[in-house]
């Protein structure tokens, strides 16, 4: 069989990345494009300036369709993923009205305030729909119930007449909604000529971010966790019903029509705490590493794990950027000594986001009553093989990462590829295109070093620090 292909596209919140896949799940090329600086007006507000989501998406996909060798007609779709969360607004003609609004912004999740200029209220992967079709259409699995009137069991808006009045968005300002591994539309001539797509190439429904990283992970059945490393850290188990009530996760809709993922309490900011330090610890020390043929990470994930487990007594809250109805929130490193080096601070870092993650997790899991034997590892960080050991030596299980960490554009290509026909339903596509790469065994000694941590110390430094960050904030005068 000829190698047939599809264009997986993942919207992030720092850059916008694109792959075109094989049937099997390789990468024939890849290309990503840096997002702009976020823009904050005022306290609260975060938004994408001008029109960064659409021009960012038309760089990589020029990019990535310049490198690809291989015949422009053996495409057989491209799968939409962007950031979930975020709300567009458009004109009637399908322009934005606004700049979009980052997760971030405290406006993302207020009642719909109605003007005139604003004819459609959408998730960025909507808007991007429009640009690439000239459709008003949307996945219904990316319409979140904090933001828009969706009824989570059917996956469309609601018919609830006073659902919708307490959302405010009139109905004719909602998008059609479609479910993932549905057409949405066909690329338009405009939009070939501006970022090199073939015409007429099917612009495929997916999810919400954190659910399409899940199906191109290959979180397709119960038993099995995943713990998500991105700007925004999560974990998740695979469920097949709706569960509205949950006290230590709520339900997101999947990447697979009528199915769900039961997401436990994350990390905002998550693997942006490792940037962070990265740029603490400045240029010259990246510039070291790379004499040596290293990158900082690398470089400082062996002086972290000449460091014993529990980093000699020092403790990380990862909590940099805290949510605006607990502003109080501040990141906290606790418990220093002399003894304590860069690399103990490091370490320390990926043990606190390790033991935040699994803590939730764990709650999450006690309540549905299961016990995943393996957890999956996906984003950015699960290249670090000290970051991949430490969650397995917390969680006490098995973790394992796939060929393709970044699985956001992978599970975007599945979509694309069930759409095509290619495979009969999900499990069967990532049975196929998701490629396990290796698998982290937990240590039995520093599984107990960090169960000790955590019950008699971690678990409880939120709430004993609470009271102090907030007279703190008081104090410097934040409110």
């Amino acid at each position: 069989m000829s190698d047939v292909y599809f264009i997986g596209v993942d919207g992030g919140s720092q850059s916008t990345k694109v792959s075109i896949f094989n049937q099997s799940g390789d990468v024939v090329c890849s290309a990503s494009e840096p997002l702009r600086p976020m823009v904050s007006r005022q306290p609260g507000y975060m938004e994408h300036p001008d029109d960064d989501l659409w021009d960012s998406l038309k760089v990589v996909l020029r990019r990535v369709m310049g490198s690809f060798a291989g015949d422009p007609g053996a495409i057989l779709g491209l799968g939409l993923c962007s950031i979930r969360c975020c709300r567009a607004f458009m004109r009637a003609d399908g322009t934005l009205a606004a700049p979009v609004m980052s997760w971030m912004d405290v406006r993302a999740y207020e009642t719909f305030e109605d003007q005139p200029n604003i004819s459609y209220t959408c998730s960025p992967t909507g808007y991007l729909t429009h640009r690439l079709t000239g459709e008003f259409r949307d996945s219904g699995a990316n319409a979140y119930p904090g933001q828009f009137p969706v009824d989570v069991d059917t996956w469309d808006w609601t018919t609830n007449v006073q659902l919708l009045d307490r959302f405010g968005i009139p109905r004719e300002k909602l998008v059609e909604l479609r479910l993932p591994g549905a057409v949405l539309g066909r690329v338009s001539a405009s939009a070939a000529a501006q970022t090199g797509l073939p015409v007429g190439l099917p612009v495929v429904a997916t999810a919400n971010d954190k659910a399409v990283e899940a199906l191109g992970a290959g979180l397709t059945e119960p038993n099995v966790g995943l713990v998500s490393l991105g700007t925004y850290s999560a974990s998740m188990v695979y469920g097949v019903e709706n569960r509205p009530d949950g006290a230590h996760f709520f339900t997101n809709m999947a990447c697979v029509p009528h199915r769900y993922l039961y997401e436990a309490g994350g990390i905002r900011f998550g693997m942006g705490h490792i940037s962070w330090f990265k740029s603490v610890i400045g240029d010259e020390y990246a510039a070291a590493a790379l004499a040596n043929g290293r990158s900082a990470e690398e470089a400082l994930g062996l002086e972290a794990a000449a460091v014993p487990a529990g980093s000699d007594g020092l403790l990380t809250v990862p909590d940099w950027l805290a949510p605006a109805s607990q502003l109080h929130r501040k990141g906290v490193m606790i418990g220093f000594h002399d003894r304590h080096t860069r690399g103990h601070i490091y370490r320390s870092m990926l043990e606190g986001i390790a033991m935040t993650l699994m803590n939730s997790f764990d709650d999450m899991n006690r309540e549905l009553g299961i016990q995943p034997d393996t957890i999956i590892v996906s984003g950015g960080g699960a290249s670090s093989d000290l970051l991949m050991q430490i969650l397995a030596d917390v969680s006490g299980v098995t973790t394992t990462r796939n060929r393709v960490t970044g699985a956001a554009a992978l599970g975007s290509a599945i979509c694309a590829a069930l759409a095509a026909g290619i495979y009969q339903d999900a499990h069967e596509a990532a049975g196929h295109m998701v490629q396990r790469r290796d698998a982290f065994l937990p240590d039995p000694q520093r599984h107990q070093v960090y169960a000790r941590i955590n019950t008699e110390a971690y678990r409880q430094l939120g709430s004993l620090l609470a009271p102090a960050l907030m007279a703190v904030r008081r104090g410097v005068g934040e409110g």
